[in-house]
């Protein structure tokens, strides 16, 4: 018997079934996923605000990443860079995918300041700044579940993410899976601090990749709302 005649088919058999077979494992998967939790419901939607151009600006039917600049937007540039280089340039070309940041009337100058920083001569036609009275800023953001509030500029380093009906995504528990392991109290994520790198690149991007891959299978008829795991998790869901 030829052994290296044998050993040859057998090394080019292993190379040729093992993607096959890695293909397969991964296959179920991309069906199985586990859905991005609604963490709140009846977002309220932009009414009364407006834009430089006077564009009108929504939430509804489009998936949102949202963002409070206050009086004082230049004082948000690391978290407006990191939302503008680690988010909206990985998922500007999504449809419906959009960036809003909200600041109050009279910070027009110092915002379009920050959008001129953070744009580099790049195309910001899905990074949208709109301005509205502090009281409706702070309407809408509490409409938001959140675990810390505006500060006194009505700024904050957290973002939100709100999908086409006005829902808030999140994770109702984000232990870790040591975390879990050990009985570890419930903990959820409803916002992500743009400050934090790690969490825009392994959770925030993640999330939002999860949240892309629904409205996806929506429209090819193949979601499963019955994997959510706000229907398996029992939480405290008001407001903080």
């Amino acid at each position: 018997m030829n052994y290296k005649k044998v050993g040859r088919y057998a090394i080019l058999g292993i190379l040729f079934f093992l993607p096959v077979t890695f293909l397969l494992f991964l296959y179920p998967a991309t069906h199985n996923y586990t859905p991005l939790d609604i963490v709140n419901e009846s977002i309220l939607d932009l009414k009364g605000f407006s834009s430089k151009d006077e564009e009108v600006v929504v939430l509804e039917d489009h998936i949102t990443v949202l963002s409070f600049l206050g009086t004082t937007p230049m004082e948000r540039l690391t978290a407006a860079s990191n939302l503008k280089e680690l988010v909206y340039d990985k998922f500007k070309g999504f449809k419906k995918f959009q960036v809003v940041l909200v600041a109050p009337r009279g910070s027009e100058a110092d915002a379009e300041k920050l959008r001129k920083e953070v744009s580099l001569y790049e195309d910001l036609r899905f990074l949208h700044i709109v301005y509205g009275s502090p009281e409706l800023i702070e309407v809408v953001f509490n409409s938001l579940k959140h675990s810390e509030s505006l500060d006194s500029t009505l700024a904050s380093d957290n973002v939100f993410i709100i999908d086409k009906d006005l829902n808030q995504r999140g994770r109702i528990d984000d232990r870790t899976d040591n975390e879990v392991e050990k009985n570890a109290k419930i903990y959820g994520l409803n916002s992500y601090d743009c400050i934090e790198v790690a969490t825009i690149k392994n959770k925030m991007s993640e999330d939002l990749r999860i949240l892309f891959t629904e409205y996806r299978q929506k429209r090819k008829g193949e979601f499963n709302s019955d994997t959510r795991r706000v229907e398996e998790i029992t939480v405290d869901d008001e407001k903080n």
